[in-house]
């Protein structure tokens, strides 16, 4: 009946085969921006294409006999298996403490400035993204820890907001993120390589929003003032800040790394792991002993600042000095986050099972969206879907700058409707191909397509970070212990309002690291390079390695 219908009308068929794969993905985009689950969607559209490519006489039926091995390729990918462990890890973490007391102590370290408090968010953003990689996790810690503080002192709502939601989106670049193992497995290339070459990347961002906020407070001092003294509880018994043995301990700190690196012949990795090591051990002696070698707010930054610094070196500093892979990196971060959360006597049943119950759903959601995406690829690949899509892009003018620029705008503008993992799994494996062959370096591009998809997390109204911070912020007026006074919420206009500067800077960040590929090279492994149309390889001649004729065999008799 099928096939009645179809060839009832030639040129719809005939319309059908020619144009099935242009057709196939706006149909995918359709059902995408209906609401419907983007795993099914996926899914639903590969087969009912699929069916009708066998009835078109596009496809055979012996296609999908190649779908369970696909499926089950999904199982055995090692590389995903670090999407769980860091997600563990990070939801460790935001219920151990650690959070509270960064935020705090970056707070009152950077209290006397004016923006002081938008600095140390941004600073823990990066601390927290480095540690936990997961963007909810952080947006929601600072929402609930950093904005009222803010509001409190007067500072401007926008900013606040802005602030916090741009901050958690770190995790989204900078290393151990989950978006670069996804889009490390869909490029075909190294998760530890992908790591390296976001490192600069993520640092440049996190300065571009501090250079946001000093643009502000000098531009208006009111939207970001400084803390009054008595909110600065971290002093001297003379009042003083203590700021002198602080920075004569981080100088010394800096000097004992560069001489053990150099005289010791110490990778610089395991030398900052040693002295973090012996500044922590002295800080604690000088808080137990009373020995008063440290200030206050020296002692306190070490004590809080080296747990998740050790932390960072244990995950991201054994992936890149070789000693692990990111998947069992991942599993170490586990396991330290579990020591750091009964270090902070937060560990305990309710804990472990909440965490393991939202790593299984985010586990679960990226699988069922990648075996969505098996099933479309599947049928798209089957009708040549791939062959259209580099078509398309290979004949657009400019050449590689007008790739970049087409795929950005399209990224850009997908972002407002897809989160990341639906970015990753549908939109990458289209690019990757097409830009290998113009040349483009997958990891440079990798990177590039990671800090254009954190838009995702920023686009009012449809990002997830402004989602995590309005369910945290206050929306109408409540009361303020500590100050004893009413203060006005935050309303969702503000949010969305104080996010749009953070995307612009994200889109400035786009066009830095194409105008400057060096941010993201520099930071891999220069190896011995190899090119395989020169590799000459010559056998001995029969004989040996004369030319004369091989002996005669020998005669058993």
């Amino acid at each position: 009946m099928g096939t009645a219908i179809f060839n009832s009308d030639g040129a719809l068929a005939g319309f059908l085969r020619a144009e099935m794969a242009p057709i196939m993905f706006a149909s995918m985009v359709v059902f995408l921006l209906l609401g419907y689950p983007v795993a099914f969607s996926l899914a639903a559209c590969g087969l009912l294409f699929g069916i009708i490519g066998i009835e078109l006489g596009l496809l055979q039926p012996a296609l999908f006999q190649a779908l369970p091995n696909r499926l089950f390729g999904i199982m055995e990918n090692d590389t995903l298996l670090a999407v769980p462990f860091f997600t563990f890890m990070g939801l460790i973490l935001e219920r151990s403490g650690m959070a509270e007391d960064l935020l705090d102590t970056v707070g009152q370290l950077f209290g006397p400035l004016p923006g002081g408090l938008a600095y140390a968010v941004v600073l823990v953003g990066a601390l927290l993204a480095a540690t936990t990689g997961v963007v909810a996790a952080s947006v929601i810690s600072m929402g609930l820890i950093s904005l009222p503080i803010m509001l409190r002192y007067g500072y401007d709502r926008q900013l606040a907001s802005g602030v916090i939601a741009a901050s958690g989106t770190l995790a989204q670049i900078i290393p151990p993120s989950l978006v670069l193992i996804v889009l490390a497995d869909q490029l075909g290339k190294s998760v530890g390589d992908m790591y390296q070459g976001a490192l600069l990347p993520g640092l440049v961002l996190t300065a571009l929003y501090l250079g946001y906020v000093l643009g502000r407070t000098v531009l208006k001092p009111s939207s970001a003032p400084a803390l009054p003294l008595e909110a600065r509880t971290i002093r001297e018994d003379d009042g003083s800040a203590g700021y002198t043995s602080l920075g004569v301990l981080v100088a010394a700190c800096i000097a004992g790394g560069l001489a053990l690196s150099h005289l010791v012949d110490w990778h610089g990795i395991w030398a900052a792991a040693f002295v973090g090591l012996v500044a922590y051990v002295l800080a604690q002696a000088n808080r137990l002993l009373n020995l008063g070698l440290l200030s206050r707010i020296g002692q306190q930054v070490v004590i809080v600042m080296m747990p998740p610094l050790a932390l960072i070196f244990l995950v991201l500093g054994t992936i890149f000095i070789g000693v692990a892979t990111p998947t069992e990196g991942g599993a170490m971060g586990a396991t330290g986050a579990l020591i750091l959360a009964m270090a902070y006597r937060r560990l305990n049943f309710d804990l472990l099972r909440q965490a393991m119950n939202s790593t299984a759903k985010l586990s679960c959601f990226v699988i069922f969206i990648l075996i969505g995406a098996r099933v479309f690829s599947l049928t798209f690949y089957g009708v040549n879907g791939d062959i259209w899509v580099e078509h398309l892009l290979l004949g657009l003018p400019g050449g590689e700058v007008g790739f970049l620029i087409v795929v950005n705008i399209l990224v850009f503008v997908l972002a407002f409707f897809l989160d990341f993992f639906e970015l990753a799994f549908i939109i990458v494996p289209l690019l990757g191909p097409v830009a290998a062959k113009l040349g483009i370096d997958l990891i440079w591009f990798g990177v590039l397509l990671g800090v254009n998809m954190q838009t995702s997390f920023m686009h009012p109204p449809f990002g997830f970070a402004l989602f995590y911070l309005r369910s945290v912020a206050a929306d109408k007026p409540y009361f303020d212990k500590p100050s004893g006074r009413m203060i006005d919420g935050v309303s969702t206009a503000q949010i969305y309002w104080g996010a749009v500067p953070f995307v612009v800077i994200q889109v400035i960040m786009v066009a830095i690291v194409i105008a400057f590929p060096g941010l993201v090279t520099a930071g891999l492994d220069s190896g011995p390079k190899i090119d395989p149309s020169k590799v000459k390889i010559e056998l001995p001649m029969p004989g040996g390695l004369s030319d004369e004729p091989p002996p005669p065999p020998v005669q058993f008799k």
